[in-house]
């Protein structure tokens, strides 16, 4: 695999190239490369592998594909793509259906921590639900980038975040799950929130809510991205803040409020959680 770009598009001058300053580094995200792809440019293609970079690309019309490690992914209008460059990859456009594609290179900040949170759940290619967004913010940060524009940097980084926040909200979950579900998982979360402090088992909600437990179990982690177990010990947790924020209460008589039969477990729940003790985070906001 070759480490270098490999003609991603035919005319340099369709590449703007960025060196940030330390402090566009140290603070920001902030762009390496933007640039387009236009039909004329048919087979083009990018082989990347072991390079410190992030890449968000949008496909406006025709066709390509994706081989990211021994998958290969069809790329069609109003798909769009998040990669790590320091993986190896390939990115192609079909030569009878040529794409037009446009995308920047960045990293900064977290970047890292944003993609290893995306792509736990979705991979490489996401569908954004307002792709014309995702379109604009990259045309923007081309805008600017070639004009040199007044605080780019800072309009830079911004847009680089919208386009994060569109690829974790990507999975149009009101087009996968109808909303007689959504309902009811709205129902078992308000179910939670009045009864956290009574044993809460998946054996009482399915009974509860005449669903099956692996049914529940499956469909709630799909639409919240986090068990039911876990939104539980949050709700429980957060009570729990609040207890020791405006009251005195001991920690014992916090936990069996909060719904933990043990005070210890609760304990390790709650560092877990805020990464400080309970008596800690008492006097951090008491003081």
């Amino acid at each position: 695999m070759e480490k270098a770009r490999q003609n991603f598009i035919n005319s340099e001058s369709s590449v703007i190239i960025r060196t940030p300053d330390a402090t566009a580094k140290n603070t920001f995200f902030y762009v390496q490369e933007t640039g387009r792809i236009m039909p004329e440019d048919a087979g083009s293609a990018v082989c990347r592998q072991n390079v410190d970079s992030f890449l968000i690309a949008a496909v406006i019309r025709g066709r390509g594909e994706l081989s990211a490690g021994d998958e290969k992914t069809p790329l069609v209008h109003g798909d769009c793509l998040f990669i790590d460059c320091r993986q190896s990859f390939v990115c192609k456009s079909s030569e009878s259906e040529p794409w037009e594609i446009i995308w920047v290179y960045f990293n900064g900040c977290t970047s890292k921590q944003y993609h290893e949170l995306f792509s736990a759940s979705a991979g490489s290619v996401f569908r954004p639900v307002y792709f014309d967004k995702a379109v604009s913010a990259i045309s923007e940060i081309n805008s600017l980038c070639r004009e040199e524009a007044i605080n780019s940097d800072i309009l830079c980084s911004k847009l680089i975040m919208e386009l994060l926040t569109l690829s974790l909200i990507s999975d149009a979950a009101e087009e996968q799950y109808d909303s007689g579900l959504r309902r009811k998982l709205a129902m078992v979360n308000s179910y939670i929130d009045d009864h956290f402090s009574e044993d809460l088992s998946l054996e009482k909600l399915s009974s509860e809510f005449y669903i099956s437990k692996f049914y529940l179990t499956r469909e709630y982690k799909k639409i919240y991205g986090r068990t039911i177990f876990q939104h539980i010990i949050n709700v429980r947790i957060n009570h729990g803040k609040k207890l020791l924020r405006f009251t005195d209460q001991s920690i014992e008589e916090i936990a069996h409020q909060c719904g933990f039969n043990d005070q210890s477990y609760f304990a390790r729940q709650f560092k877990k959680a805020e990464n400080l003790t309970c008596f800690s985070y008492r006097k951090k906001w008491r003081e």
